[in-house]
């Protein structure tokens, strides 16, 4: 079992600039507690993971994300809930997300590229391109991704709609599933899963080291609380972020990060925390994959120098990036930089 003081989560809110109608939703647990299940979620449990042996990294031995939606930093920052959040881990005002809409961003943190993506439509990545699945796998590091209100453990359909007739599920949240390597693999797919795993998974003490977190769409705030349109904009888009858990110093709770972060920056961090390979990828492109500072000071990891608030590299340029999923400039897929060497000291995964 993996201590508490051993975990880091990153808490990020996704978002937009331009206010729309604002909704409001009353939240209603779906269970008395998170080991508890729930009919709420349609699914039934295949019961917990395996347990597995824990492979301590540097810094810490758990790595969970939660993006939440379409909220502006101001506002976020604003809310009583993160400000309390806050309190306890690192605020960091220098995360960028990478484009908009949401859909590339979340492929984008499981494979170091959204390829030139600029929707939310549902895509499919060739199995010849690696994950941070195979980086974890690779030093037998376990992992998951739980989807709330997903029917079933490794769903391969679109959105699902609940009995209530609303869609709380859509695949383009799911960072893992539009890649072959996953999605073609029957041992990988079965590893995301669904809420009601989780609870198995949480009550039998088998969460993996690696967890990506995505509430349904009320719960992640897309489309309640504090509405903002889809409009795309050359502009880059700042998320608010805090990293929270055991792994987070006391000294350090309650402060501020301003280094330059993007999504990119979860895959250079686990890299170097657990000194993985890389993806060949913008995983291990030193300008937009900084490695949390405060993991970077443990590990002798030396960043970049920017800084929010100096000359950043322009991204949520929307369509304007050429790649295989970008119908508008289409290209081939890139070949992975198989010289490069990234956060974790190691080489191309696809070289080993």
């Amino acid at each position: 079992m993996i201590s508490p003081r051993a975990s880091l989560f990153v808490l990020s809110v996704l978002g937009v600039r331009v206010v729309s109608a604002q909704t409001t939703y009353t939240f209603t647990q779906p269970a008395a507690a998170p080991t508890d299940t729930s009919t709420f979620y349609v699914g039934a449990s295949n019961g917990s993971l395996p347990k597995t042996t824990t492979v301590p990294g540097l810094v810490f031995d758990r790595f969970i994300q939660i993006w939440l939606e379409n909220t502006d930093y101001n506002d976020a920052a604003a809310q009583p809930g993160f400000q309390n959040l806050s309190k306890d881990g690192i605020t960091l005002t220098g995360y960028y997300a990478l484009t908009h809409p949401s859909g590339p961003n979340y492929i984008a943190c499981a494979g170091g590229n959204f390829w030139g993506l600029a929707s939310d439509n549902e895509v499919t990545i060739p199995a010849n391109v690696s994950t941070v699945v195979d980086l974890l796998e690779a030093k037998g590091i376990s992992w998951a991704e739980y989807e709330e209100n997903m029917p079933t453990d490794g769903y391969l359909g679109g959105n699902f709609t609940n009995p209530d007739n609303y869609t709380y599920y859509k695949r383009r949240n799911s960072p893992l599933v539009s890649y072959d390597s996953v999605n073609q693999n029957s041992t990988r797919l079965a590893r995301i899963r669904n809420f009601n795993d989780f609870a198995y998974d949480v009550g039998n003490n088998t969460l993996p080291q690696w967890l990506f977190v995505t509430p349904n769409m009320k719960d992640n705030g897309h489309d309640t609380g504090v509405a903002y349109a889809n409009s795309n904009y050359g502009i880059n888009n700042e998320v608010y972020s805090v990293l929270l858990g055991g792994a987070v110093p006391k000294n350090l709770k309650g402060t501020i990060d301003d280094t330059y972060y993007t999504h990119y920056s979860s895959l250079s961090t686990v890299q170097n925390n657990w000194k993985l390979d890389n993806l060949g990828q913008q995983d291990c492109n030193k300008t937009v994959a900084n490695v949390f500072q405060f993991v970077a000071d443990v590990t002798g990891y030396k960043n970049n120098c920017l800084k929010n608030g100096t000359d950043l590299p322009l991204t949520n340029i929307t369509g304007m990036i050429p790649g295989p999923l970008n119908p508008t400039y289409p290209a081939p897929w890139p070949a992975p930089n198989t010289c490069c060497v990234g956060a974790g000291g190691g080489g191309y995964i696809g070289s080993k």
